[in-house]
């Protein structure tokens, strides 16, 4: 199996994979534009990148690609959809790099609360302005909201409460239960936060619903000289609202991840929200520690040897969670060649779809059960040529999905 590092990857990653067995090809410096070349030069089954894009063109470029891995959490960076599309799996390592992009917002929340960077540049010009930055309000007591308590969002609200803040949170599937299990103040709505905080961090996943998720309702419902944090995806931010929120507001700003960031490791980046005067910024750095980093490659290993080995792939985002079918059929049949062969010919000639099977070997592997989960009903003529056109098969039986028509019926 031909493995394809496309973006920096830990050293035990890549000796891990050679030891499954796999032909590693390490290209970690390739750009974003030049990785379809890449691919259609190696052709290689897997491709592990970390934040690098995959376009259309790269997941179209390969003839062996079953599985692209990307080593972090986030997938935005990936056409998802494409990839779905040509039969790739796409998976993730979610929650390996949650301490490490927790211990950035913690980071970020100092400097705005210390603005140490603004107090290290002054140093460094020769400039001694104690009774300026003696001026901190400081963090113990203060109310922090967190939009997302995910594994990332629950690492920073442990921080904050050492910190001997109060936290107040909202995500989709929080419950109050939770909440007061997690110590946590129990929000309903990303405006809550806004309005019952001294400070809110942003740690929701990048998608269609929360585009502009702080926008300006939100930024306007925050308290004026308020912080806010943001180590998630720059499409989360409306960045022209935030802008003229530090402007008229005096908000303090810490972001990680910006909405226009360059493909590469370096380059050239001019963005008008890190100019303004109380916004701190930092390289979307949040997982870039070695031990987020040697924790994601251990993840990317288990996910390659598990594949090897089932063909199942862990953190998979692009199976679909239920299918369009309506029907199964359960075939049970000596374990002999041609029997699913017949069943599957029988079904296509009915214009039956297959969407998933299922197949289940007795104790001796002298016979299977085999379910079929099918898009329609088979006519009792198609399961009657099912049931006897094979000497080897035992039973057939047909139900609806979910039983909404009862208990299955045998043929």
């Amino acid at each position: 199996m031909k493995v394809l590092i496309a973006d920096k990857f830990e050293k035990v990653g890549v000796d891990g994979l050679k030891e499954l067995g796999c032909t590693v090809v390490s290209q970690p410096d390739v750009k974003a534009e030049a990785l379809p070349a890449l691919i259609r030069d190696t052709d290689p089954h897997i491709l592990i990148v970390r934040g690098k894009k995959v376009s259309a063109e790269a997941l179209k470029a390969g003839t062996a690609l079953t599985l692209v891995i990307r080593a972090g959490a986030g997938i935005d960076t990936i056409d998802v959809e494409t990839a779905s599309g040509l039969g790739v799996f796409v998976s993730n390592c979610p929650g390996k790099n949650s301490v490490a992009v927790a211990e950035l917002v913690l980071g970020l929340l100092l400097a705005c609360d210390r603005r140490i960077p603004d107090q290290t540049a002054d140093l460094r010009q020769g400039t001694w302005n104690k009774s300026e930055y003696s001026k901190a309000r400081g963090l113990f007591g203060r109310r922090l909201g967190i939009v997302g308590l995910g594994q990332i969002g629950r690492e920073v609200a442990a921080r904050a409460q050492a910190f001997g803040m109060r936290v107040i949170a909202w995500s989709r599937s929080l419950t109050q239960e939770e909440a007061d299990r997690l110590g946590v103040v129990y929000a309903q709505t990303p405006l809550d936060v806004a309005r019952l905080s001294d400070a809110v961090s942003i740690n929701c996943s990048a998608n269609a619903d929360t585009k502009h998720l702080v926008n300006a309702d939100f930024l306007a419902a925050m308290r004026p000289g308020a912080y806010l944090i943001n180590t998630s995806r720059g499409s989360v931010v409306d960045e022209v609202a935030l802008e003229r929120a530090v402007r008229e507001k005096g908000l303090r700003v810490g972001l990680d991840v910006f909405q226009n960031e360059p493909s590469g490791g370096t380059g050239g980046f001019t963005n008008a929200i890190v100019q303004a005067p109380g916004v701190y910024g930092t390289h979307h750095v949040g997982a870039s520690t070695e031990q987020a980093q040697v924790a994601i490659a251990h993840e990317v290993i288990r996910i390659v040897r598990t594949f090897q080995a089932t063909g199942e792939v862990p953190n998979v985002v692009n199976r679909l969670a239920r299918s369009s079918a309506t029907h199964v059929l359960s075939v049970r049949h000596r374990n002999r060649p041609g029997v699913l062969a017949h069943v599957f010919g029988v079904l296509a000639g009915g214009d039956i779809n297959v969407e998933e099977v299922e197949s289940i070997i007795y104790h001796g592997a002298q016979a299977t059960l085999v379910r079929i989960h099918l898009d329609g009903p088979p006519e009792a003529a198609a399961l009657e040529r099912i049931r006897t056109g094979n000497p080897d098969i035992i039973s057939v039986e047909l139900g609806e999905i979910d039983g909404r028509t009862g208990p299955y019926q045998r043929i």
